[in-house]
């Protein structure tokens, strides 16, 4: 591993006097501190965890974090910079938990020390205050992230950029040199409009229903989540043609925002569950099917807090939609809104046993696919094996698993700003894998991940397109 991580080790110096957390909330506390004492550190999840394999800092592993969280919450050892760091560290890839034979909620667990950590209310040293997230990335988070349709207005600007070569000059000429900004930029795909009634890209914003071609099979709902409706629209779009085509009616509710899944991995969880609420509220009382994602980050939310918010009544629920658009939901039992958590599918999920496909030709791809395995996919919806099913479904296509599927590439939300050297060290473990693969194509089935391989596929020069499997699907369908 070129990148070395020295090992952090905590010392006696650096105890403060006082120990105690008093603006922390009991019941957090005490629920942090009850999960971890539920770890036996057995040590089966570190051959899993990609920040011990690259750092080997017992610190930097989930045994060792877990530890550190059960120690930092009885008051036994500091909340200081060093703590935050090997906090900050973790992925949130949920490999440990996959494979921990004890069943601790890690994700839960990493979610709620954050929160405590990033809290304004916890009296923290002023070192490790400076870890919290800063005042740009919270206004961002709750301005743009939070509301989706902000971001879809700038998709004008963006086109712009990128059509009259300004992105091209940026790029050539490095104007952003190694900046947080530029390592955003590197990302963004070219960003498309939304499909019409017709299947065509061209419309302003997305239609709330899109009709079946020909024999009725049932109704879908489509998730957007918030970014990738700019930087993934093609994805989204061809997520609608190839429902359309086996038979399902397509409905993306209005009301729908963000997932909350970059809130919730920051600690901030109270402004995660608003976006939960809203969510529950837009698909609640349309009958569906299915409420179908095309990014397994945002499916992988939503399954698991919407069967934790089934626990709330529709009223707190309900109140939790601001303005007139509370009046646009219909009322309907409690006991109905947890089935919600049960109808969010994967799209490869879905199309894996969708009805229609006897009605479908596809045309031969004799190319080589490897398949990316996201995190989210494989470690909390355990689905990683439709994309391989659907992909098979294309005549002459070799479809083959990426060297390294159990490992995380890197994306991880916004960890590739927050964390960069690690996330590159992770995404060249990726790199290399792709390119002796020989593979044409590189199909990934989330969004973060995509862009993520992408631009570094393009930096390294390497000549291969990251794509969506049901984006091949609907380039394939005749």
């Amino acid at each position: 591993m070129p990148l070395s991580f020295r090992p952090l080790i905590m010392n006696p110096v650096d105890l403060p006097p006082e120990l105690s957390t008093p603006a922390l909330s009991d019941e957090l506390r005490t629920e942090i501190a009850a999960e971890a004492n539920r770890c036996v550190a057995c040590g089966l999840c570190l051959p899993h965890c990609p920040t011990y394999r690259i750092t080997q800092s017992e610190a930097d592993s989930p045994r060792g974090r877990i530890a550190l969280m059960g120690g930092a919450m009885s008051g036994r050892i500091p909340m200081n910079a060093r703590f935050a760091l090997h906090m900050d560290r973790c992925l949130t890839c949920r490999a440990c938990e996959a494979a921990c034979p004890s069943g601790v909620h890690f994700g839960e667990l990493i979610d709620k020390t954050r929160a405590v950590l990033h809290s304004p209310e916890t009296d923290l040293p002023e070192a490790a205050s400076r870890a919290r997230p800063h005042w740009l990335r919270k206004f961002l988070g709750r301005e743009l992230i939070s509301k989706p349709r902000r971001i879809e207005s700038l998709r004008p600007f963006f086109r712009f950029y990128q059509s009259t070569g300004l992105q091209k000059g940026l790029r050539q000429f490095r104007l952003l040199n190694k900046t947080k900004l530029a390592l955003l930029e590197a990302q963004l795909w070219l960003v498309d409009k939304p499909c019409n009634s017709d299947g065509e890209a061209g419309a302003r914003t997305w239609q709330e229903i899109y009709p079946n071609n020909g024999r009725q099979r049932g109704e879908v709902g489509l998730f957007l989540g918030c970014v990738a409706r700019l930087t993934d629209t093609p994805t989204i779009n061809a997520a609608i043609a190839v429902l359309n085509r086996l038979g399902y009616t397509v409905h993306v509710p209005r009301l729908q925002t963000c997932c909350g899944a970059l809130h919730q991995h920051g600690g901030e969880l109270k402004e995660a569950q608003k976006l939960v609420n809203r969510n529950m509220a837009a698909f609640e009382g349309l009958g569906l099917q299915a409420i179908i994602s095309t990014a397994s980050g945002c499916g992988a939310h939503l399954a698991e807090q919407f069967a934790a918010s089934s626990r709330q009544t529709w009223q707190e629920r309900q109140a939790a939609v601001r303005g007139n658009e509370a009046h646009a939901v219909n009322s309907i039992p409690n006991s109905q809104a947890g089935s919600l958590a049960a109808r969010v599918m994967d799209i490869s999920a879905f199309l894996a046993v969708a009805e229609g496909w006897d009605d479908v030709r596809l045309k031969p791809l004799p190319c080589k696919i490897a398949v990316h395995e996201p995190c989210t996919l494989r470690n909390i919806l355990r689905g990683s094996t439709h994309p391989y099913k659907l992909l098979a479904r294309i005549p002459e296509a070799r479809v083959v698993p990426l060297e390294g599927n159990a490992q995380c590439c890197g994306a991880a939300g916004t960890y590739f700003l927050d964390q960069p050297r690690m996330a590159q060290a992770l995404l060249d473990d990726k790199l290399g894998a792709l390119k002796d693969s020989g593979a044409h194509y590189l199909a990934t089935s989330n969004v973060g991940c995509a862009m993520h391989m992408a631009g570094g596929a393009y930096r390294a020069g390497l000549k291969i397109e990251v794509v969506h499997p049901v984006t091949m699907l609907a380039r394939q369908m005749v």
